[in-house]
């Protein structure tokens, strides 16, 4: 099972402290080791994105940064587990990790399957 975790925050948050990216590096580096981990990287600020809405029989294209966003995605990882458990579980050392090595940092973790091609997902 495939299954996209996000980080999300607040983009003004700043850098996250050394000792968190060391902490996030080693921990990436044991599930590229173990298999669970397919991808993962960073993403760009939203001042450099775009966004293509279809809205009102309208399609608009809209360069960021967007004022109406709270939280943004900051970035992914692709993991490769055997449950929805265990994606929730590394989510959460990740969530930890954050928590316990980022003073003050608030956010969230989303952990959402990935369809296989023979899936589709329920309703």
């Amino acid at each position: 099972m495939r299954f996209m975790v996000t980080v999300k925050m607040r983009e003004d948050a700043g850098e996250a402290p050394a000792e968190l990216q060391e902490a996030m590096g080693r921990s990436m580096q044991e599930m590229f080791a173990s298999g669970e981990m397919v991808d993962a990287a960073g993403l760009f600020p939203l001042a450099l994105s775009t966004e293509i809405r279809v809205a009102g029989g309208q399609l608009r294209v809209t360069d960021g940064p967007y004022a109406e966003a709270k939280e943004v995605a900051g970035g992914y990882a692709i993991l490769r587990v055997d449950s929805p458990e265990q994606a929730v579980a590394r989510a959460r050392e990740v969530a930890e990790l954050h928590h316990n090595l980022w003073p003050g940092w608030e956010g969230s973790i989303e952990v959402r399957q990935i369809s296989e091609p023979d899936e589709a997902p329920a309703a």
